[in-house]
């Protein structure tokens, strides 16, 4: 599943996390992101999801990564039934390693081994003010399917984004 994506910044090989990998990516969401998690739950996500947790590395330096697991529920596509769906439970990429393709290559491979799984759609949430993310999210084909107000710890707001795969 490796692959190596070219940009103006240069390689990245797009790979699946590796236990080795985790504190590069509780980095990237400490210092990126608002939302953290224990380091517990990166562990517990690898274990259980390997395939759809994926790094973006640049010379031996971790970029970005995309963690997701797979889940089996309501449809967020269509109006009535269940799928089996994958969950984008976070995505990021240091800010030096932004605006060249990085994240879009991230959320395309790991589309692509959710479907390998079986997996009919895809979602995430979003804060409703983080608009280079809703944009990016938009350009891949996912949409606003509902608001999910206060989501956030800080009280902040959040769109669902789904698509179909």
């Amino acid at each position: 599943m490796q692959e190596t994506t070219t940009s103006r910044g240069g390689d990245y090989n797009v790979r699946p996390c590796t236990t080795e990998d985790i504190p590069g990516v509780i980095n990237i969401n400490a210092v990126t992101l608002p939302e953290h998690y224990s380091d517990y739950f990166y562990y517990e996500i690898l274990k259980d999801f390997p395939t759809t947790f994926l790094i973006a590395e640049q010379n031996g330096i971790v970029a970005g990564y995309i963690m997701c697991r797979m889940e089996y529920g309501l449809s967020m596509t269509r109006r009535f039934g269940l799928a089996k769906k994958g969950h984008i439970i976070s995505v990021a990429v240091l800010q030096e390693h932004r605006g060249k393709g990085v994240g879009t290559k991230l959320i395309e491979q790991s589309l692509d081994e959710i479907r390998k799984q079986s997996g009919k759609e895809c979602y995430l949430e979003v804060r409703i003010t983080n608009q280079g993310a809703i944009d990016l999210y938009k350009r891949i084909g996912f949409r606003v399917t509902s608001t999910l107000h206060g989501y956030y710890k800080d009280g902040e707001s959040a769109y669902t984004m789904a698509m179909s795969l």
